[in-house]
């Protein structure tokens, strides 16, 4: 199944974890890391703190959904991640934005697709950049196409990081 994982943090070093988390998840049992995105950096949206850096990885995944929830919360622990309120800002952040076009609502623990995704540069913008080539047709299960979707996040600011240099990982 190809599934679609949106990633993001804004506390510590938020680059080196992001990209840290792409690295874990291709590691975890039952995941086929088909490609991650750049980095992209945005202003936190019904939050505060510092700017976010996010990313979308795609992957294959034998994994049911509820159990790719449970790798990726494993791989956010890693990180420290703690929830003391709703949108606090955070270490680390891996939501499961789509698993094919497979529709879940067991709230509050795991709907796809992911909640407001839909109303997100910092989702759509990576996703998109990733479905040029692996998903042309992109679909987001109960709200159309990706390329429409887009037209309506296009005044939100986001950013796309250079990618790192080596010094920058040393």
């Amino acid at each position: 199944m190809l599934a679609w994982i949106g990633i993001g943090a804004n506390l510590g070093d938020a680059r080196a974890n992001v990209l840290d988390a792409i690295e874990r998840l291709a590691l975890v049992c039952g995941v086929r890391m088909v490609r991650a995105s750049s980095l992209y950096r945005t202003a936190p949206i019904d939050s505060s703190g510092d700017d976010y850096v996010n990313a979308v990885a795609a992957i294959e995944t034998e994994l049911a959904p509820h159990a790719l929830l449970v790798a990726l919360h494993g791989i956010e622990q890693a990180h420290g991640r703690e929830r003391p309120y709703r949108n606090a800002p955070r270490t680390l952040d891996l939501d499961l934005l789509l698993y094919g076009d497979v529709t879940v609502n067991d709230a509050p623990t795991l709907v796809v697709p992911h909640p407001r995704m839909h109303e997100r540069a910092f989702v759509l913008v990576p996703l998109a950049e990733l479905a040029r080539d692996l998903a042309p047709e992109l679909r987001i299960p109960g709200h159309g196409p990706l390329a429409t979707l887009l037209l309506g996040v296009a005044g939100q600011a986001i950013e796309r990081l250079p990618p790192a240099q080596p010094s920058d990982t040393a």
